[in-house]
Formats: structure tokens, C-alpha cells, sequence
């Protein structure tokens, strides 16, 4: 009694299904070098383990994990904006000022003091130098402002990888294989590292 249900519960299953399906299941086996009912076995353990409807094209977990990690950077450009760059640029502006008014203080005295003239040429050439100086510091930190890009511009440069990436994963069929789709995912995930 008992090996005859042993080998029921091994008895194979069939499924039905159209020409079409079949030529489709045909060269998909075909592409991927394995049997139908290898193939076929395969695409049941993938939906059972992952979870997902066969349905849905879209990936929204990739979708999800992009649109967070966008939010993340976006979020941390702003904190150093707010707390570095700006009061940053706010002091170097207030020194400069200072600066120019110390030297235009020096070169009025100038005229007036002939005995001091060594002094204050001295203190002058410092004073430029150090002008010099806090406008390089301007100069870098404004070429950083122009560097860094806006969140408009970061938005619209993310749009477009995500863009990109759901038109060409819309594109792929039953026949693409998974290496196209690996590279597809590593050059989205290289775009999102040169933004």
C-alpha cells in the first residue's frame, strides 16, 4: 500500500496550453540551454520564492530603493548646504569686507603718517596677502557652489535614469536573458553614482 502511494505522489502533472505558448516556452529553453520542463520548473520556484505577480513588468522595489536613496542625498546636500556651505561663505564675505576696509583704513593713514610708512607697508603687503588669500578661499568655495547642482537638476537627471531603465525593462521579453537584465542594472546603478 505504501509504494503505491510513493509512486503517486511522483506522478507527473500536465498543463495545456496554446502554440503559442508553447513556441514561446520552446525558445526560451532554447536561449537558455535547458530543458522545457527544467525551465518550467524554474519559473514556478522564481514567482513561489520572490513573491511576485507575473503580471506586474514593473519592479517597484528597485523603484522604491532608487526614489529612497535619491531622497537620502538629496537630503544630505541640503544639510551641508544649510550648515557648512552657506554660513561658510557668510564669514569669508564678512572677513573680505573687514579686510578691504583694514586696507583702505591703512592706505588712508598712509598719507598722514610719512614716519610710519615702513609699518605700514609692512602690515599692508600682510594684509593684501591675506586678502589674497581669503579670495582664493572665496574663489574655491564659490567654484564648489557652481558645482554642486540644483535639486531641480538632480530631479530631472534621476527622472531620466529611472525613465531609461523602466522603458528598456519594459522592453525586455520573455527572451531576454538575465545577463541583459544584470547589465541593465549595473549601468542604471552606475548612472546613480555619477549624479
Amino acid at each position: 500500500m505504501e509504494s503505491q502511494k510513493t509512486s503517486e505522489e511522483k506522478t507527473l502533472r500536465t498543463i495545456k496550453y496554446d502554440i503559442q505558448t508553447a513556441q514561446k516556452m520552446e525558445r526560451i529553453a532554447l536561449k537558455l540551454g535547458r530543458p522545457q520542463r527544467l525551465v518550467f520548473m524554474q519559473m514556478v520556484d522564481y514567482f513561489h520564492r520572490s513573491k511576485k505577480d507575473p503580471k506586474d513588468v514593473n519592479d517597484e522595489l528597485l523603484k522604491n530603493t532608487l526614489l529612497k536613496q535619491h531622497r537620502d542625498y538629496i537630503g544630505f546636500i541640503r544639510t551641508q548646504e544649510s550648515d557648512i556651505l552657506i554660513p561658510i561663505k557668510r564669514e569669508v564675505d564678512r572677513m573680505i569686507r573687514n579686510q578691504k576696509n583694514i586696507v583702505e583704513f591703512f592706505n588712508g593713514q598712509q598719507k598722514h603718517n610719512k614716519v610710519v610708512l615702513e609699518v605700514d607697508r609692512e602690515m599692508l603687503d600682510g594684509q593684501k596677502k591675506h586678502t589674497e588669500v581669503i579670495l582664493q578661499v572665496v574663489g574655491s568655495l564659490n567654484d564648489i557652489s557652481a558645482k554642486m547642482e540644483s535639486k531641480e537638476s538632480l530631479k530631472e537627471k534621476f527622472r531620466y535614469i529611472l525613465e531609461n531603465y523602466i522603458r528598456t525593462r519594459e522592453g525586455f521579453g520573455m527572451m531576454t536573458s538575465a545577463k541583459e537584465k544584470e547589465e541593465l542594472q549595473r549601468n542604471t546603478r552606475k548612472q546613480i553614482d555619477l549624479l
